[in-house]
């Protein structure tokens, strides 16, 4: 099953790769015998459906994510493996599809208004004297 992450991008299934294991947690018997766990790996580096930007973009933007070049979704809330793997391929479109989406517009700088450098002062001021009318007396 394809992952459609956008109409313009869709990874095919022969790149997806899949692990299940037994998932953590409580649920009795059925946790000890259903490997319900699903790890999906998707790896960037070496797909076909990234145009040369994409792949650029993907790997600056997930750097902290990646191992060897690619990127793991881990799903486990539910009992069921099959919604275990409906949930990971959500998870995964929605991790590339924010990583590919443009940058939002630049901060533009700008100064403290008068007033508020006033009161920034006015606080300072104010938190000064606080403390010292905590200190003890000059001795004379």
């Amino acid at each position: 099953m394809d992952l459609e992450v956008s109409p313009a991008l869709t990874i095919r299934a022969a790149e997806l790769s899949w692990r299940f294991s037994r998932s953590s947690g409580p649920g009795g018997q059925h946790v000890n015998t259903s490997d319900s766990r699903v790890q999906l790996t998707w790896d960037i580096a070496r797909s076909d459906a990234l145009t040369d930007d994409q792949r650029t973009r993907l790997l600056d933007r997930l750097a902290r994510r990646l191992v060897d070049g690619a990127v793991t979704v881990t799903a486990s809330q539910e009992r069921s493996q099959l919604r275990n793997r409906e949930l990971a391929l959500a998870a995964l479109a929605e991790l590339v599809r924010n990583a590919l989406a443009p940058p939002g517009p630049r901060r533009r700088a700008t100064r403290p208004t008068r007033g508020s450098a006033r009161r920034h002062l006015a606080a300072k001021q104010q938190r000064s004297a606080t403390k010292q009318q905590r200190r003890r007396p000059p001795a004379d």
